[in-house]
Formats: C-alpha cells, structure tokens, sequence
C-alpha cells in the first residue's frame, strides 16, 4: 500500500475526480496556485519558528522545512518559465480561510501551539493526496514525474508536523485534535466546487 493513500493520511474524504482533470487543463493555473502554496508554506513555517523560539526541537526540526520549502517554489517557478508561464496575482486559499475560520474560540493558551501544528499537518496531507493524483493522471510525463517528488515530500512533511505535536503534547490529545480537524475538513470540502485552478 502507498504511504500516501487516504487510509494512511488519515483523510476522511477523496478529492473529488473532477479535480485532477479540471487542473490537467488548466496548467498555468495550478503551477502559478502551487508556487504560492509554497512560498505560504515557508512563511508558516517562519512564523511557527517566531512564536515558539523556545521550542528547541521545533525551531530545529521547522529550520530546514523553511529553506526546503522555499526551493519548491523555486522548482515550480522554473517549470513555469520553462513552458513559458509567467507568475500572476496570488489568489486566495480559501479551502485554508474556511480552515482557519472553524478554529475554537475556546482554545487554552497552551493549546493553540497543537492547534497550529495539526493544521499544517493536514494542509499538508490534503497537498499530498492531491500532488498524487496530479503524479497519476496527467498526459505530461514529466509533470507526472515533477508531482510524484513533490507528494513524496509533503508526505514527510505531515508526518514531521504531526510528531512535532506528539513530542509536546499526550498521544491522546493530540488524535483527538486530529480527529476534529479531519471532520472539520471533511464538512469543508463538502461545501466547496472543485476548481482546477487551485491545489486545495
């Protein structure tokens, strides 16, 4: 079994089938979403290291994601130029907003750091399974090829948030944060129309 099928990242629902033919049309669009998608990812990573500096482990473990997650956007950005595609606006995510939004209010202070790291966990899983399909289903084998290091990598990357959340808070805790978050998605995607110009 792949260590990126939905049994193993614990998601609770499939994209929709659409999805991946919507965006195989649709390339620029996904390539410019993904490169932001990057670059978001570096800067959560630099603001996690901001408010936890006295998380040893944390800063060590986040420190090489930053610089990691920079060089994807890099990666993409030159398969854009490649192909010649040019860099537009960045657009909202709003699959992460409605995320964001259904965080509780009630959070105890000590407990916003878990909140924080399993989101990033799961934004991380939902990019996996979705660069999975991109690997399998597009008609351009070296897009194919470019999405399958890129699954491999996020793959590693919800693990690492994941034992991050292990190492600061009881096991227990935190798969009943990770159980509320993979509902809480679910409802999300629900409500959202798959659109192939977006990853999420």
């Amino acid at each position: 079994m792949s260590t990126t099928d939905n049994s193993i990242l614990g998601l609770k629902m499939p994209t929709d089938p659409r999805w991946v033919d919507l965006a195989s049309v649709s390339l620029k669009e996904i390539l410019t979403d993904h490169a932001f998608c990057e670059q978001k990812a570096a800067t959560q990573c630099i603001s996690l290291i901001q408010l936890y500096s006295d998380r040893e482990e944390l800063v060590s473990a986040l420190s090489p994601i930053v610089t990691e997650e920079w060089g994807h956007f890099r990666m993409v950005w030159a398969e854009m130029k490649k192909r010649g595609f040019v860099l537009s606006k960045q657009r909202k995510d709003e699959y992460v907003n409605l995320l964001l939004q259904r965080q509780p209010k009630d959070i105890p202070a000590g407990e916003k750091m878990l909140q924080k790291l399993v989101i990033c966990a799961l934004i991380e899983a939902r990019s996996c399974e979705r660069f999975r399909l991109l690997s399998e289903h597009l008609e351009d084998e070296n897009l194919r090829h470019f999405y399958h290091k890129f699954m491999v990598s996020e793959a590693g990357h919800y693990r690492l948030f994941i034992d991050l959340a292990t190492l600061y808070y009881p096991a227990e805790k935190v798969r009943e944060v990770w159980l509320f978050w993979l509902a809480t998605e679910e409802k999300i995607l629900k409500l959202l129309t798959p659109r192939g110009d977006r990853i999420h």
